[in-house]
């Protein structure tokens, strides 16, 4: 199949030893595939000088900076401060990854929410997405999202959207986005492509997570950002388009998110 329209990875992780030494030929496949453009997520500040390193080095890349839920009890309490300082950069776009793992973490649970708010903060006093990990913690994300929308907006992407249909309606509600991964292709995933199709089209986004969770065909291998095409190629069947329409509607909606790598000029 041809790829007849640019879209973007809005979610990877190109700094994981995965990656290592091939980074040239990553963006390269990507581009290849119509993907013009990646971000790449640090999820502990101690990496952030390495992924800033990552985005000034190749033009398609820009990259957002937090503490992964995952990473809260091992690594340094981010501050407000030190996240707005960061976000100067002008390749900057987005704050976190951020959120809430009960699945593997559930001993750091205070600790998390407590990171999460800081995170919230951020993005309010930069105006940049906050970028959200949620896993087993439906109930809790949802209140807190809601609590702290209602103290101050701010914006949001649910990253990798797997969770159920209550926490997809409120973030929907709050004027967030859900991004669709490679597991909204997988051929179990039924239940989740139902919700992503419930879902206004205008708050759609794609992401890899690379290198985690490749789509089929090439379920099982590393992922990379090139594969993302097949994730958007999912999403058409889903939302009942042509490719190269939704690839579109996901540009312009990734355009109006991350507006800061939309206006960014080399």
């Amino acid at each position: 199949m041809s790829f007849p329209a640019r879209i973007t990875d809005s979610h990877c992780h190109l700094d994981f030893s995965e990656f290592e030494g091939e980074l040239g030929n990553v963006v390269a496949r990507a581009a290849d595939r119509g993907v013009h453009r990646m971000v790449t997520i640090c999820t502990r500040l101690a990496a952030e000088p390495a992924i800033r390193a990552i985005a000034e080095a190749h033009l398609p890349v820009f990259y957002a900076a937090g503490t992964h839920p995952m990473s809260v009890a091992k690594e340094p309490m981010a501050d407000p401060e030190t996240l707005v300082s960061l976000s100067a950069h002008p390749k900057f776009v987005g704050i976190g990854e951020s959120g809430l793992d009960y699945h593997y973490t559930r001993d750091s649970i205070a600790a998390q929410q407590e990171s999460l708010r800081i995170h919230v903060e951020a993005a309010r006093r930069t105006g940049l997405p906050l970028v959200i990990h949620a896993r087993d913690a439906d109930e809790d994300m949802a209140r807190i999202l809601t609590e702290e929308h209602r103290a101050g907006a701010f914006s949001c992407v649910m990253h990798c959207f797997s969770s159920g249909p209550s926490l997809a309606e409120r973030a929907l509600e709050l004027g967030f986005y859900l991004s669709m991964s490679g597991i909204a292709a997988f051929p179990g995933s039924a239940a989740l492509r139902q919700i992503f199709a419930a879902a206004p089209i205008d708050r759609i986004l794609l992401e890899t997570d690379a290198p985690y969770l490749a789509p089929p065909p090439n379920r099982g291998r590393r992922n990379e950002p090139a594969f993302v095409a097949d994730t958007a190629r999912v999403g058409a069947e889903v939302f009942g388009m042509d490719y190269k329409e939704f690839a579109d509607r996901t540009e312009e909606n990734f355009e109006r998110l991350f507006a800061k790598a939309a206006a960014w000029r080399n």
